[in-house]
């Protein structure tokens, strides 16, 4: 009987947070896409969320792209395709692993600060005095987050394929001995729009999770320091799961016809 009502304890405290989290996304929504909007607000959190997170997302971009058309090469010479390199890497870069990986990495970076920034808040009661001065603690703290991350994310998406790209075209012309010229021409004749539009789709919908994961935590923390500490932990390890999740969701959408 005791591992039973463990058991329905946690069904019904999985239910209660997702109750939480869906009543909460409905608030964020509503607040983001009704007037008034506080541009300020968006553009410092647009520098915060893009500017400030381009050397992380630029230097894990460029080496995956270094990575790839090696791990590439030494595979498509076993078939004797090693002049596949630059399209698969391209291809690579700009459909999956320039869209996640740009995605998981904001999410260790700015998951985890919006996540801490808004749980001190809670723990230190600034988002009650907010209610008590009467601006609603959407408008003012989770709206301007939720638009800079959907903005931003498809902007530091596109730099990341491009960096990454650019990784593979380094290592492939100066170790791998690929003419340069024909490497450029196999990258832009076998990359399409759809491609770089699909990754451009996936991170805008990725950086809604992310700052959806931050806000929802810290707006929820309790028990002080400790309690910050988990909302941060529990911002970034939901937001990369559910990264991963909808980048499948997304991939089975958008390429139904493979």
């Amino acid at each position: 009987m005791n591992f039973l009502a463990f058991i329905g304890r946690l069904v019904l405290s999985l239910f209660a947070e997702v109750g939480r989290l869906s009543v909460f996304l409905k608030d964020a929504v509503v607040h983001t896409v009704a007037p008034p909007m506080y541009f300020r607000l968006i553009f410092e959190q647009m520098v915060k969320i893009g500017y400030n997170s381009l050397p992380v997302v630029g230097l894990t971009a460029f080496f995956t792209g270094g990575a790839l058309v090696l791990q590439i090469y030494v595979g498509g010479s076993r078939f004797n395709a090693e002049s596949t390199a630059p399209s698969i890497v391209a291809l690579g870069i700009t459909r999956e692993l320039g869209p996640v990986l740009a995605g998981l990495m904001v999410a260790g970076r700015v998951g985890a600060a919006i996540a801490a920034e808004l749980g001190t808040m809670r723990v230190t009661e600034q988002i009650d005095a907010l209610t008590t001065l009467a601006t609603n603690p959407f408008k003012y703290l989770v709206a301007p987050r939720l638009v800079a991350a959907v903005l931003t994310l498809p902007l530091l998406v596109l730099v990341a394929d491009t960096i990454g790209v650019m990784g593979g075209f380094i290592v492939g012309t100066r170790s791998l001995g690929f003419n340069e010229g024909s490497y450029i021409i196999n990258t832009v004749d076998f990359i399409e729009f759809d491609d770089v539009f699909s990754g451009l789709v996936k991170a805008a919908v990725f950086g809604f999770i992310i700052a959806l994961m931050g806000c929802y935590h810290g707006y929820y923390s309790q028990g002080g320091a400790q309690g910050v500490g988990r909302a941060t932990t529990n911002a970034v390890v939901t937001a990369s799961i559910l990264i991963l999740a909808a980048n499948y969701i997304l991939t089975s959408l958008l390429f139904t016809n493979i």
